[in-house]
């Protein structure tokens, strides 16, 4: 096995590997690699990798642009809309512009409506994805995803067989299980890393463009945490916080820094940013490949399904597998679905669980850093440890 380096320069690696990737990616289209970008967790990128396509998540997490955006759309819509469609339209963001074809999805009346002014200056494709999870909308999903992988056939000149969407389910279920096995390692009391680090890692993997190495790195790396941990070396015991909520990342970091500056410690991310991405394989056993995937997509517990009864599912199992003290769920102003949602989100978490839970609305500026601390200070000096 190699060598790996020590656990806060890995750590720091992953931070980075967005930044890192930029030059990758120009190397990539300069070999003449096709480039899908994405803006969403339903994106079945098994079929980019199929056609030997680098896929690259393209939501901007920053304030940095959304004044740009707002000469376009309301000032009142979800930050994370309006800071990708800044990035995209300044031409910050070198994965947009590297992006052969930009994909997006039904998932929010918003980014409908964004994909739509997108289009005007990019190639953009849009995915129709059900907001319910019947099998009549299995078969909605499935043609669409058939729609899809007929649409990179005809713009890339490629034929996509079902052998090679069965390699790209193969290694891209690698990926997840490699990421479950360095999140479980957060199932420890007290746990062996932060959660700032484990999310980094999560986050930092979806930009290493070769999806087939990814496995070898994060096993050496859960190794190496693994031994450290029998070393002794491992984190305070202090409350054990799950987060949920809108994605994470960027700007929203903050939630995670006024936890683990202000005495608790994350040990799980139910969002999109950590299981709720990578929980669930694809059944390679399926001979059907379009129907596999269309199961294991439209299984995705997102605020947008109604009802959703997967993401409580999951949230009850983290629950209990991570010995959680209390839940902090993370809304972004004016994501409707995620702000609807988060009432029954708090009624499972305390009445059906026994877990407090707090919930904090915000946006990608600093303003309310203070405010996130007081609030979340006083919810983590109460929880029983």
């Amino acid at each position: 096995m190699e060598i790996i380096k020590d656990l806060p320069e890995v750590f720091e690696e992953f931070a980075e590997q967005r930044k890192k990737s930029f030059l990758e990616m120009k190397e990539l289209k300069d070999k003449g690699v096709p480039v899908i970008g994405s803006y969403c967790t339903y994106f079945p990128q098994e079929l980019g990798t199929a056609m030997g396509a680098a896929t690259v998540g393209l939501c901007s997490m920053s304030d940095e642009t959304i004044p740009d955006a707002e000469k376009d759309l309301p000032k009142n819509l979800c930050p994370l809309i309006k800071a990708s469609y800044g990035f995209a339209i300044t031409d910050k963001c070198p994965y947009f512009y590297f992006s052969d074809v930009v994909v997006g999805e039904t998932t929010c009346d918003g980014k409908k409506k964004m994909y739509e002014y997108m289009g005007e200056f990019k190639d953009v494709y849009t995915m129709e994805l059900p907001n319910t999870q019947k099998e009549e909308a299995l078969k909605l999903w499935k043609s669409e995803i058939i729609r899809f992988k007929e649409y990179l056939e005809k713009k890339f000149d490629v034929e996509i067989t079902d052998d090679m969407v069965r390699e790209g389910i193969r290694i891209n279920n690698n990926v997840r299980r490699s990421l479950k096995r360095l999140y479980e390692v957060m199932k420890n009391d007290p746990v062996p890393i932060k959660g700032m680090n484990l999310f980094h890692v999560l986050y930092g993997s979806t930009f290493k463009f070769d999806r087939a190495a990814i496995p070898a790195e994060v096993d050496a790396l859960v190794a190496k945490i693994k031994e450290e941990y029998a070393a002794g070396n491992m984190e305070e015991k202090k409350p054990r916080i799950l987060v949920t909520g809108c994605p994470m990342g960027g700007a929203t970091m903050k939630v995670v820094k006024a936890i683990e500056d202000n005495g608790g410690i994350v040990v799980t991310f139910e969002s999109c940013s950590g299981a709720k991405s990578i929980d669930k394989l694809v059944d390679e056993d399926n001979p059907d490949v379009y129907d596999a995937l269309a199961r294991r997509y439209l299984n995705i517990g997102c605020s947008v399904m109604t009802p959703n009864p997967n993401r409580l599912e999951l949230l009850g199992r983290l629950i209990d597998e991570y010995k959680v003290d209390g839940v902090v769920e993370m809304v972004l102003q004016a994501c409707h679905t995620y702000n609807v949602e988060s009432k029954a989100i708090e009624r499972f978490v305390t009445e059906k669980k026994g877990v407090p839970y707090l919930g904090v609305e915000t946006d990608y500026s600093r303003a309310d850093v203070g405010q996130l601390n007081t609030r979340i200070t006083a919810f983590i000096e109460m929880l029983e440890v």
